[in-house]
C-alpha cells in the first residue's frame, strides 16, 4: 500500500490513516488519501494493468487498502466507455456506470469505503441520502457484515427504498430534502456512536470514485478527452475523476493538457451553477429545490469549495438544465444510442447540447459524457 496519510484539502493538516477518521480536526473540511506517488512510479508501471480483473480493483495500488483479503467487492468497476455515433458528434462517448452492482456508479465508493471500513473495526455505518448512495451502501454493508442505517427523504424513488429494505437496512425516512435527512442522520449518529459516511465527510469514498478518472485514463490509451461532463450533487465523482486525473500527471502515465471538467446540474436546484457564475469561492444553499434527477437535489453540497476548484483549475463551466431537457434527452440517448440513462446521467447530453448552442464547446471536441446509473431505478 502507498498511501503516506490523510490530509486536509483546505488547511492541509496531516492526519493518520490507520485510525477512524471523518474530517478534518482543525477546520471540519474534507481528508483527501495522500500516497507516495515517487515510491508508486519506481514499483508500478501502465504494463502491470494488463491481464488484470476487470473491476475496479485492477489499481489496486491506488487505493488504500493493504491486504486483497480486505477487499468488499460485489464485482464493481470497469464499466464501458460507448462510442455515441448516432447524435451527430465527431468525437462523443458515454461512460455507463449503469452496469455496476446496484446500478449506479455509487458502488464504487461503498465498495472502498465500506472495506477501509470493516478493516477499522466499524460495526454501525449512518448515511443520509437521496437514494442510491443508500442502496449501495445496504448491499456493501450487507456483504461486509456491517449494520447500515440510512435517512433518506421521503420522495426518493421507490426502488432504492426497496432496495434498502431487502438488503436489511435500517431504514428511516424524512420529511423535506437530502439536507433535512442529513441533520437527523448526524444527531443520531452522535446519540448511537455510528460512523457517519456521508458525501466527503469520510476520506474514502472519493477514493473509490476516483477510479472512473483510472478507467477513463486506461481507455484513451493515456491521452485524455478535451471534456469531461459530470452531473453534479454532492460532487464525489466529479472530485474523484479530477484526483486521478492529478494522480496519474505525476506518474508520469499521461501528458498534454487535462480535459475540461464541466459540472451539470438541474435548474430546480443548481447551487454550484449559480457560485461559479457568480465566481464565488463556496456554495450557497439552493432554497426549495425541485427536479426529477433526485442525485442532483442537493441544495448545498458540502465540498463546495473543492467542486468550485476543480471546474476553475481544470478552465471548466457549471451548467444548468430543466427537467424537461432531461427528460428529452432520456429520450435521446435510449432511441439513439440504446442507453437508458438515469436523469442525472441524461442531463449530462442535455447540458452538452446547450453548451455547443452557446459556442462553448464544439462539435469536434472529444467529449466523455458520465451516465452515472440506469434509468430503470426512475419511474418516469
Amino acid at each position: 500500500m502507498f498511501v503516506e496519510r490523510l490530509e486536509c484539502s483546505n488547511c492541509r493538516a496531516p492526519h493518520s490513516h490507520k485510525e477512524i477518521q471523518t474530517v478534518c480536526k482543525n477546520c471540519g473540511s474534507t481528508l483527501l488519501v495522500k500516497y507516495n506517488l515517487e515510491e508508486m512510479k519506481d514499483k508500478l508501471k501502465k504494463e502491470d494493468l494488463l491481464g488484470r480483473e476487470g473491476t475496479l480493483w485492477r489499481y489496486f495500488e491506488f487505493l488504500p487498502i493493504k491486504y486483497r483479503r480486505d477487499i468488499i467487492t460485489l464485482g464493481e468497476g470497469f464499466t464501458p466507455i460507448l462510442k455515441a455515433s448516432n447524435l451527430g458528434f465527431r468525437s462523443l462517448w458515454i461512460k455507463d456506470e449503469s452496469l455496476n452492482p446496484t446500478g449506479t456508479f455509487k458502488a464504487r465508493g461503498m465498495a472502498v469505503a465500506v472495506s477501509k471500513a470493516r478493516i477499522l473495526g466499524i460495526k454501525d455505518i449512518v448515511l443520509p441520502s437521496a437514494g442510491n448512495a443508500a442502496a449501495a451502501l445496504s448491499f456493501y454493508c450487507a456483504k461486509a457484515g456491517i449494520r447500515a442505517h440510512v435517512f433518506m427523504p421521503e420522495d426518493s424513488p421507490d426502488v432504492t427504498k426497496r432496495e434498502c429494505i431487502v438488503s436489511g437496512a435500517d431504514v428511516h425516512l424524512v420529511k423535506g430534502t437530502i439536507a433535512d435527512a442529513g441533520k437527523v442522520a448526524k444527531a443520531k449518529a452522535k446519540e448511537q456512536g455510528w460512523f457517519d459516511m456521508s458525501t466527503l465527510k469520510e476520506p474514502y469514498r472519493l477514493e473509490g470514485k476516483k477510479t472512473m478518472g483510472l478507467e477513463i485514463a486506461e481507455y484513451f490509451n493515456w491521452e485524455l478527452p478535451d471534456v469531461v461532463i459530470y452531473p453534479t450533487g454532492g460532487g464525489t465523482g466529479l472530485i474523484g475523476i479530477w484526483k486521478a486525473f492529478q494522480e496519474l500527471k505525476e506518474l508520469g502515465w499521461i501528458s498534454g493538457e487535462m480535459p475540461k471538467m464541466i459540472s451539470v446540474q438541474a435548474s430546480g436546484c443548481a447551487p454550484v451553477v449559480k457560485a461559479f457564475k457568480e465566481d464565488k469561492e463556496s456554495v450557497e444553499e439552493w432554497k426549495n429545490p425541485k427536479t426529477i434527477a433526485a442525485g442532483l437535489k442537493v441544495p448545498k453540497p458540502f465540498a463546495g469549495k473543492l467542486i468550485l476548484k476543480v471546474l476553475r483549475d481544470s478552465n471548466g463551466f457549471a451548467i444548468s438544465v430543466t427537467d424537461e431537457e432531461i427528460f428529452n434527452a432520456i429520450k435521446d440517448l435510449a432511441r439513439y444510442e440504446g442507453i437508458y440513462a438515469c436523469p442525472e446521467g441524461a442531463a449530462t447530453y442535455a447540458g452538452l447540447k446547450k453548451l455547443v448552442n452557446d459556442g462553448i464547446l464544439s462539435m469536434d471536441d472529444r467529449i466523455l459524457l458520465m451516465n452515472t446509473g440506469s434509468g430503470l431505478k426512475y419511474l418516469l
